[in-house]
C-alpha cells in the first residue's frame, strides 16, 4: 500500500535530523509500530496530540509546524474518530507514468538486450537492493527506444508504475539534478505548494518518498555520473534505467547494457518494417546495400526507411546509389527533423578542443580502428595526450573499445563524419601534412616489421621518425597483424601518389614475413605493386624479384597457375635480363612449382633440380636447402619415395646445424611438415607423425596459424591411413578453418566426406562433397577439375568443364 501525504512528510522530516523510527518513539512517547505505521500510510489519521507530540518530537517551528498539523487535520476529516485506528481499504493508486513516450516504431533486433533488461526487473522484485541499469553506445544506436520499449513492457512489475524524465544530458545545459528532483517529485504527485524550498530538504523528500515505494525510474539521456547519482536513492524493489552517450564508468550501476550496432540481417528486418515487405522483396540486395552503408545505426535505418516510404517513386538501388558517395550520405541521411548529422554534433560539441582534433584527425587513419600510436602520429600530440583523448572519445561513445587493450573501434558514419569536421575546421595545409605522416609512418613501420621475418638479414636497422611499436619479431608480427588493414591502405595511397621506392622498400620487406602469413588476395596486390613500383625505377632485378613474388601468391594462394605461369616468364626474362643468379634460381624455384601444378611433375622436377644447381653456384645455402626441399616435394608427387627423404634429409640437415638468422627454425618447420609427408608414404608413420609434432610447436612459436593447418592437414592424412579415424577427422576439422591455400582446401572437404562415410555419416559426407564440388568451379586447374570430375561422380551430377 502506498503511503500518504503526512506518512511521506513524516518520514521526510524524521531523515532529516536524521533519527530513526525508535528514537523518535523515545522522544514523543508516541509507540514505535504507531510511527511505523504512519509512515507506510495503514494509519492516515493521527489525533490532533498525536500530531502535536510529532512537531514537538521533530522539532518543527514556523510554517512548516503549521503545514504538518495541516496534513494530519486533512487526514482526520475523512477518518474515523478513534485515535490510530485503521483507515478503510483504499482505492489502489493509479501507476505513476509521467510522460512516457509512445513506442511508434515496433523494436528491432535488440532482442538480446529485452531479456537482460527483462533479468533485472525480476532481480528488482526480489532483490534488497536498488537495481541500477546503464544503457550506452554511439548517437543513434536507439538507447532510449530500448528504455521506452522496457518502460511499456517492464511497468507491471512495478506496483507503483514508472516515472520517465529526460535529463537532456546533450543540450548545452542540461538538466541540474535539484531541477530534476523537483520535477520528480511533481511525478509522485507532491503538491507543488508542499515542496520544501531548500534543495537539499527536497533531496530528501523524494529519497523518503523512493524509500517504500515500487517504481522504474527511466533517466534518458544522462549527461554524466554527477546528474545521476543523487537520483538513486536506496529502494529495494525498484529500477533505475539510465540511458546515455557516455559509458557512466563512474556510476555503481550491476547492470550495464553497450548498443552496437545491428546486423545486416536486422538492419534489413528494420528497414522491411518502416518501408514495407512488398517493397524491400522487390530489390533484396539493393536493401541489403543500404542496410551496408547505414552502418547497422538505427536512427539511420529509420531515416532510410522512412525517405523510402515517403518516396515510392524511388527505387531502393537509387537511396543506395545516392549513400555511396562518401561526401553525401549524412546529407541523404535526413528526414524532416531527424538527421545523423545533428545526432552527431551534439556529442561533437560537447568535446574539448584537444579532444575534438584527434576525433577529426582519426578521418586520416585507414582503417575501422586505430592505435594509441597512430593517433597520436595523426594528431601530432604525445602518446600519453592521445590515449587520454581517445579515451574521453570512447566514453563519450564516439569511439568504440576494441577487444585489444589500447586499441579502439570507430564507426563508419562517424569517420565520415569527423572527415566532414576535418575539411571545415582546419586548414588543407595542415590536414595534408597530418596525412602524409601517417601515411609515412605507418609504410616505415610495416617496412622494419617485415625485416624481423628476413632470414637473409643480420639486423634491421631502419629508424622510425615517432613511436616505435616494434622492438623484435614477436611485437613486429603484432603491429604487422592487427595494423594489416592501416598499412596496406597506406600503400594503396602510396600506389596513387607514384611513391616508388618507398612501395618498392616495403614490397621487398613482405617477402620471407608472406611465407607463412596473411591471405592470397593480400599478396598479389603487395607485390604486383611492388613488380610495378620497381619497373617505374627501371630496377630489372627487383622487378623480377617481385615477379616471383607474384607468381607464387597466384599459384599457392589464389589458385591461378596460368596467370602464375604468364607472371614467371616476365619474371625469367627480367632476371636473364639482370644477369643475377639467385634471382634466376628463383625464378625457376617458383617455375618449379607452377609446373607441377598444371599437371606436369616430371618436369617440375626436372625444373627443381636446375634451381638447386643454380644456387649451388651463386653460394646461395639458404636457397639451395630450400630448393632440396621443394624437389623432394616434386619426387614424392611421382611417388619416388624413398629419393624424396634422402633429398629432405638434406634440407633438414642444414636447418639443424644452422642458425643464420633470427626466425631460422620457422624454415625448419617448413622442410620438416614436407619430410613428414615422404616418411608416411615411404612407411614410417611413428617418425612422421613426430616430425609433425615437433614442426607445430615451432609454428605455433611464431604464432603461424597457416602453418599449423599445413601440419594438421598431413597429421588428419597420416592418422587416416592408419586407422585412427575420430582423431584423423578431428585434425582435418581444425585444419580446414585456417587453410588458405585453395586447392588444399578442396582435398581436406573431400577427405572429411570419406571419413563421414566411414563413420555412417552419409548426410554429413554429402555436405562436405557438395561443399567441396563448389569450391573446385573457382580455380581452373588441372587438379581442381579432376577433384571436380570425382566429386561429381560421386554426387551424381554433372559438371561441364569450361574451354
Amino acid at each position: 500500500m502506498g503511503t500518504t501525504a503526512f506518512g511521506d512528510f513524516l518520514r521526510f522530516y524524521r531523515l532529516r535530523i536524521p533519527m530513526t523510527q525508535e528514537e523518535l518513539a523515545e522522544r514523543t512517547g508516541i509507540s514505535v509500530r504507531s510511527i511505523s505505521d504512519m509512515e507506510r500510510g495503514r494509519v492516515r489519521n493521527p489525533q490532533r496530540r498525536t500530531a502535536e507530540l510529532l512537531v514537538d518530537g521533530l522539532g518543527l517551528t514556523g510554517e512548516e509546524a503549521a503545514d504538518f498539523a495541516d496534513l494530519a487535520r486533512s487526514g482526520r476529516r475523512a477518518a474515523p474518530e478513534r485515535e490510530d485506528e485503521p483507515a478503510p481499504p483504499e482505492t489502489p493508486q493509479a501507476a505513476i507514468v509521467a510522460a512516457l513516450p509512445p513506442n511508434l516504431t515496433e523494436l528491432t533486433g535488440r532482442e538480446a538486450e529485452q531479456r537482460i533488461l527483462d533479468d533485472v526487473a525480476r532481480a528488482a522484485e526480489s532483490s534488497s537492493r536498488l537495481q541500477v541499469a546503464v544503457i550506452h553506445g554511439l548517437p543513434g544506436s536507439g538507447k532510449t527506444a530500448l528504455a521506452m520499449d522496457a518502460g511499456h513492457r517492464l511497468t507491471r512489475h512495478f506496483g507503483d508504475g514508472c516515472l520517465f524524465l529526460d535529463l537532456r544530458g546533450m543540450d548545452l545545459e542540461p538538466l541540474t539534478p535539484e531541477r530534476a528532483v523537483h520535477r520528480l517529485l511533481r511525478g509522485f504527485g507532491v503538491d507543488e505548494r508542499r515542496l520544501p524550498n531548500d534543495p537539499e530538504d527536497r533531496l530528501a523528500l523524494y529519497r523518503s518518498l523512493l524509500h517504500d515505494r515500487d517504481v522504474l525510474l527511466i533517466l534518458d539521456n544522462a549527461a554524466n555520473e554527477a546528474q545521476v547519482r543523487p537520483l538513486l536513492a536506496t529502494s529495494p524493489g525498484s529500477m533505475v534505467l539510465v540511458t546515455s552517450r557516455n559509458t557512466m564508468a563512474g556510476l555503481d550501476a550491476r547492470h550495464r547494457i553497450s548498443l552496437g550496432s545491428l546486423s545486416e540481417d536486422e538492419s534489413v528486418e528494420l528497414l522491411r518494417v518502416i518501408a514495407g515487405t512488398r517493397r524491400l522483396n522487390t530489390e533484396p540486395d539493393a536493401a541489403r546495400r543500404v542496410a551496408q552503408l547505414c552502418g547497422g545505426v538505427p536512427l539511420a535505418l529509420l531515416i532510410a526507411g522512412n525517405r523510402l516510404a515517403s518516396r515510392a517513386q524511388w527505387t531502393i538501388a537509387h537511396l543506395a546509389d545516392q549513400l555511396e558517395n562518401e561526401r553525401r550520405r549524412l546529407s541523404v541521411l535526413t528526414a524532416g527533423d531527424l538527421q545523423v548529422r545533428a545526432a552527431f554534433e551534439l556529442s561533437y560539441h560537447h568535446l574539448t578542443p584537444a579532444v575534438a582534433l584527434v576525433f577529426r584527425r582519426l578521418a586520416l587513419v585507414p582503417g575501422p580502428d586505430t592505435s594509441v600510436e597512430l593517433a597520436a602520429v595523426a594528431s601530432g600530440h604525445s602518446a600519453d595526450e592521445a590515449e587520454s583523448a581517445l579515451e574521453k572519445l570512447a566514453e563519450a561513445s564516439l569511439l568504440g573499445f576494441s577487444g585489444t587493450p589500447g586499441r579502439y573501434t570507430s564507426h563508419d558514419l562517424l569517420r565520415v563524419y569527423a572527415m566532414e569536421r576535418l575539411e571545415t575546421a582546419e586548414r588543407t595545409e595542415d590536414v595534408h601534412a597530418a596525412g602524409e605522416r601517417v601515411r609515412n609512418w605507418l609504410l616505415t613501420v610495416a617496412t622494419k616489421a617485415a625485416q624481423f621475418f628476413d632470414h637473409d638479414r643480420p639486423e634491421v636497422t631502419i629508424a622510425v621518425d615517432g613511436p616505435d611499436p616494434v622492438r623484435d619479431r614477436d611485437s613486429a608480427a603484432r603491429w604487422l597483424a592487427r595494423e594489416q588493414t592501416h598499412w596496406r591502405g597506406a600503400l594503396r595511397a602510396a600506389v596513387a601518389r607514384g611513391e616508388h621506392r618507398r612501395i618498392l622498400e616495403l614490397a621487398e620487406a613482405m617477402h620471407w614475413y608472406s611465407d607463412l602469413r596473411g591471405t592470397g588476395v593480400l599478396w598479389r596486390e603487395v607485390f604486383r605493386a611492388g613488380a610495378a613500383a620497381a619497373q617505374a625505377l627501371g630496377d630489372v632485378k627487383s622487378a623480377a624479384e617481385q615477379l616471383n613474388y607474384v607468381s607464387w601468391a597466384l599459384y599457392a594462394l589464389c589458385g591461378e597457375p596460368r596467370e602464375a605461369l604468364a607472371a614467371h616468364k616476365l619474371a625469367v626474362a627480367a632476371a636473364g635480363e639482370a644477369g643475377d643468379v639467385v634471382t634466376e634460381a628463383w625464378s625457376l624455384y617458383y617455375g618449379s612449382a607452377i609446373t607441377r601444378r598444371l599437371g606436369s611433375p616430371r618436369e617440375a622436377a626436372r625444373i627443381g633440380r636446375r634451381a638447386v644447381e643454380l644456387f649451388e653456384q651463386a653460394g646461395y645455402p639458404n636457397g639451395r636447402s630450400l630448393a632440396l626441399s621443394l624437389l623432394g616435394s616434386m619426387l614424392h608427387t611421382l611417388g619416388e619415395f624413398d629419393e624424396a627423404v634422402a633429398v629432405q634429409r638434406q634440407s633438414e640437415a642444414h636447418y639443424r646445424g644452422s642458425a643464420i638468422a633470427a626466425g631460422n627454425d620457422e624454415l625448419l618447420s617448413m622442410v620438416l611438415t614436407r619430410l613428414a609427408d615422404s616418411l608416411a608414404a615411404s612407411g614410417d608413420v611413428t617418425g612422421a607423425l613426430g616430425l609433425l609434432d615437433e614442426a607445430e610447436a615451432l609454428f605455433r612459436r611464431h604464432d603461424a596459424t597457416f602453418g599449423v593447418a599445413r601440419v594438421q592437414t598431413l597429421r588428419g592424412r597420416v592418422l587416416s591411413r592408419a586407422g585412427r579415424l575420430e582423431e584423423a577427422e578431428e585434425q582435418l576439422l581444425s585444419a580446414l578453418a585456417e587453410e588458405r591455400q585453395p586447392e588444399t582446401k578442396i582435398e581436406i572437404m573431400a577427405e572429411l566426406a570419406e571419413l563421414a562415410d566411414a563413420g555412417a555419416r552419409p548426410e554429413e559426407a554429402h555436405r562436405h562433397r557438395v561443399r567441396a564440388l563448389a569450391e573446385c568451379s573457382r580455380y581452373e586447374t588441372p587438379h581442381a577439375r579432376s577433384l571436380a570430375r570425382k566429386l561429381a561422380t560421386t554426387l551424381g551430377v554433372e559438371v561441364r568443364e569450361s574451354t
